[in-house]
């Protein structure tokens, strides 16, 4: 049978809850516990999967059967320990084994349950978005940068210059051998970019097409090999191709190469991208607004914060920032090198945003109760399928991705309580 007892710490949402598994329960645990491990151990002498049990516990010991038998009853002792304690976890729960031995286990479970929350204020507070204004300069500075990235490369005659695109054949030496990552052929290298190490770009200027010349150069004290920090090496280097940039004009030919629908005039993209700044800034200043209300209304909160809530929540934050390093091709063992770092310092960066996340949850989870905000399953329903479509995908897949139409809602009602904070304290 299972006994359970229920202990209340210091902090009321933090609960031990104690689970003891003995009896005719624990010694069924044992023997299935011991028909599992006999399918996987060798013996000599014994086939596979027919090893007596007097002969496995003298090989391996009856603890081995008491850690398997524990093992295996773990999950029906959490389920246990919820049922009978009633509570509802907000964060995995951490166990400890007690105790273990012939007669049973004794687990305890540290459940943390939600904390009270007193929202002592979040009306009136007086919160003003920022105005959005457009500047001529900021919309002349970006539209150098379009005609920039449609900027044309022209082959050229005569020397490599500043800004040109070298078009070169390279191999690196030191200490008369080649060494690794130092070769390249047809490689475009835009001259004043400092793609290369100190001196490399410098010295091809002036270097005409099929012209050969030896570079001697210094890779820096700081460089990530250690092989060729500090070193002296040669770059034996020759110039196949030049060519220059030819900026483009606002005409015709650059305005069907935009392929933007209705724009043929300077006067129709400057609108264009006015419009494009003003709406990238009006969601800038959205985001600013809604966090500090959230802000300003976290002050006015009374809460004592579990920090297991924290440390799940920058789990959750270091699994998002890995997703994000990986979509640009880095993991987070070279990111630490990059950054001479490591995963307890990363961890420690992301504390406040967790935090403040937690923080903001609870805060509005409140707010939603007192002002009972609700959104119906059809209204829900209809928001999911609004957002399957947005992303091409079917309803129920997107709802598997997401979390299920229980999310939805949660989503929606914690907009709608910020739509509420926004017109409370404007």
């Amino acid at each position: 049978m299972a006994k359970n007892t229920e202990k209340e710490l210091k902090n009321k949402n933090v609960n031990e809850i104690n689970i003891k598994i003995e009896g005719e329960e624990w010694n069924n645990a044992i023997d299935k516990a011991f028909n599992k491990e006999q399918k996987n151990v060798k013996v000599d002498g014994f086939r596979k999967g027919k090893v007596p049990r007097n002969v496995y516990e003298k090989k391996f010991g009856k603890q081995a059967l008491f850690v398997a038998a524990a093992d295996m009853l773990l999950q029906e002792a959490y389920l246990k320990a919820l049922e009978e304690s009633k509570l509802v976890p907000v964060v995995q729960p951490a166990f400890d084994v007690k105790s273990l031995d012939e007669n049973g286990v004794e687990y305890v479970f540290k459940i943390i349950t939600k904390p009270e929350v007193n929202v002592k204020k979040y009306k009136g507070l007086n919160i003003q978005p920022e105005k959005v204004e457009v500047s001529e300069e900021e919309v002349n500075h970006e539209l150098g940068h379009l005609l920039e990235r449609y900027t044309e490369l022209v082959t050229k005659d005569g020397k490599v210059e500043n800004g040109d695109i070298a078009i070169i054949d390279f191999e690196g030496f030191k200490d008369g051998e080649a060494f690794d990552g130092g070769k390249g052929e047809n490689y475009s290298l835009e001259i004043g970019s400092n793609t290369f190490i100190p001196g490399f770009e410098e010295k091809i200027i002036g270097m005409k097409v099929s012209e050969e010349k030896d570079l001697d150069l210094t890779f820096p004290e700081d460089y990530g090999s250690k092989d060729l920090a500090g070193a002296k090496v040669i770059f034996k280097v020759k110039v196949n191709e030049i060519k220059e940039k030819k900026a483009r004009e606002l005409e015709e030919d650059f305005f069907e190469d935009l392929g933007m629908e209705g724009i043929d005039s300077e006067e129709k993209l400057k609108a264009e991208i006015k419009n494009s700044i003003k709406s990238q800034k009006e969601m800038e200043a959205e985001n600013k607004y809604v966090d500090t209300i959230l802000e300003e209304v976290g002050k006015n909160v009374d809460v004592d914060i579990p920090e297991e809530m924290v440390n799940e929540e920058v789990n959750r934050l270091m699994k998002r920032f890995e997703e994000q390093i990986k979509m640009q091709g880095i993991s987070l063992d070279l990111y630490y090198q990059f950054t001479q770092s490591n995963e307890q310092a990363l961890r420690s960066q992301m504390e406040k945003e967790a935090f403040d996340n937690v923080l903001y949850r609870l805060m509005l989870e409140e707010i939603m109760n007192l002002e009972k905000v609700e959104v119906s399953l059809e209204e829900a329903n209809k928001e999911a399928l609004e957002l399957a479509k947005k992303y091409q995908m079917d309803k129920e897949d997107f709802l598997k991705e997401f979390g299920g139409i229980e999310m939805i809602q949660y989503d929606l009602e914690m907009r709608k309580v910020v739509e509420l904070l926004k017109e409370y304290n404007k």
